[in-house]
């Protein structure tokens, strides 16, 4: 393959595949920044020059999408030869009085906009007017250039250890590398089409084991969560364009106090805190499930997987135990169920998921896209899982975006027809970050949602600590009550 050739892989070009004016797949980051430790202070024309400087040395954000009709396979990477940073970073202001509902509302309407396909897939928006005095930075990046890890990756470059840290050493991209032909791409994507059969041949015979190895692992209780099984509740149906987002941030040092008094791991603890909350939120508005509510947790394959492409990433299916009032009850099901997914996961091949995708047809996936949307199907069949859960490793010191401290780092996930709400903790210095974000007409109420989690984590917390059940293990209790 020609070295100027950088194709996407199947489930990179999947996410374009898949994306209409509803289902938008981009990822999303808050950055909440102090300021007061910018050199010179802040002034919005003076941070998008030297993100001009920083960006150029990076060729990731210069990049853009190109296909050729006579392109039998995915598109390729190449270097956008108009680049201007002034159609990436923008300007916003929240409107007053400037507190937290307004700044997710500007975030919200940032999520619901598509990216620019003739252009690099992302975009920063500066925002400001906020109340308390700090700075916001929404950040979109295209799910076909990031996935969770890469994409948090990909910011915290532009960041430093230092407020007045120099911009990192090496030459800045001058000139653009030379386009590969619509010729070349369109004979190299009829050869990689030529070597689909072999390719198939290959990945079947382990697949097909897949389902019975699951059934059989079902029966002897063995098995992860199985799709098709999540029970229906008010964010399982059909989305539409409008995203609504919230955030809240968690003490780590209580979430580990947790793991250590138990025995388990902090992501135990993570899904049992977001348990506790959508068990409230439910529960007040009369909708909890009898049955447990099934999460598909994304589980990174950096490092695992051989699989080309940006997206290294495969996924299980976990138990939530919503239906389990006590809450160490609760936390001890879970992390038996994800003990449980663990070991069922590692018989599943790491590239299982992106070797599949590489026969994803465009055509083919976006007329599915059209029809499912059109039919409403998810309202019609089992629900295949309630929410999106993801957990991403972030700086466990204090960072610097372009001198300003962050103080907040939400990340927000892709939505799906059928699961139209996404919850992503990042670790920060010391917190984990909480961001949600949902299709607006499924969850209108978000903050409520966000606003359960520190006292989910207060009642976990307090039943660890003190081995004491609850007094009342009905989910009947104010949200903003705490645990006695």
């Amino acid at each position: 393959m020609d070295r100027h050739l950088d194709r996407l892989s199947g489930l990179d070009a999947s996410f374009l595949y898949f994306e209409n004016s509803t289902s938008l797949m981009h990822v999303c980051g808050l950055l909440v920044l102090d300021p007061l430790t910018m050199p010179g202070g802040y002034d919005f024309h003076r941070l998008r020059d030297e993100l001009r400087r920083r960006i150029g040395r990076n060729p990731a954000f210069r990049r853009k999408v190109h296909d050729t009709i006579l392109n039998l396979d995915h598109p390729v990477w190449v270097d956008d030869d108009e680049f201007d940073i002034e159609h990436h970073v923008r300007h916003a202001t929240v409107p007053t009085p400037g507190g937290r509902e307004e700044l997710a509302v500007t975030c919200g309407d940032i999520a619901g906009q598509p990216l620019d396909r003739s252009r690099p897939l992302w975009e920063m928006w500066v925002i400001d007017g906020l109340a308390d005095g700090t700075i916001a930075v929404m950040t979109k990046m295209h799910h076909a250039t990031v996935d969770g890890v890469s994409g948090a990756n990909l910011v915290s470059e532009l960041c430093s250890l230092e407020p007045d840290a120099p911009p990192p050493a090496g030459p800045a991209l001058t000139e653009p590398s030379a386009r590969p032909s619509d010729l070349r791409i369109a004979l190299d994507g009829a050869l990689q089409l030529a070597r689909r059969p072999v390719k198939f041949a290959r990945l079947l015979p382990p697949t097909v084991g897949v389902l019975p190895e699951w059934i059989g692992r079902a029966r002897r209780g063995t098995a992860m969560a199985a799709p098709f099984t999540a029970p229906r509740t008010s964010f399982n149906g059909t989305i539409t364009g409008h995203r609504t987002v919230a955030f809240a941030r968690l003490d780590l040092a209580e979430v580990k106090e947790i793991k250590n008094a138990v025995g388990c791991t902090v992501n135990d603890v993570v899904l049992t805190i977001c348990s506790g909350a959508l068990r409230q939120y439910l529960a007040d508005r009369g909708g909890l499930p009898a049955s447990s509510l099934v999460a598909m947790v994304p589980v990174s394959v950096h490092g695992k997987s051989t699989a080309p492409g940006t997206n290294k990433v495969s996924g299980m299916f976990a138990s939530l135990a919503s239906d389990v009032a006590d809450p160490l009850e609760r936390l001890a099901r879970i992390a038996e169920q994800n003990r449980v997914a663990k070991e069922h996961h590692k018989t599943l091949s790491a590239s299982l998921l992106q070797d599949w995708a590489q026969f994803a047809a465009p055509n083919t996936f976006a007329l599915a896209v059209r029809v499912y949307s059109r039919l409403r199907l998810a309202e019609r069949h089992p629900v295949i899982h309630n929410l999106v859960i993801s957990n991403v490793p972030g700086p466990p010191l204090p960072i610097y975006f372009l001198g300003a401290r962050v103080i907040g780092f939400y990340p927000f996930g892709p939505v799906f027809h059928g699961a139209g709400l996404n919850v992503t903790v990042l670790s920060n210095d010391g917190h984990l970050d909480v961001g949600l974000i949902a299709c607006r007409e499924l969850a209108p109420h978000l903050w409520e949602l966000a606003d359960n989690l520190a006292p989910a984590l207060a009642e976990l917390r307090h039943a660890a600590l003190s081995g004491a059940p609850r007094s009342d293990p009905s989910p009947t209790r104010s949200r903003r009550a705490a645990p006695a």
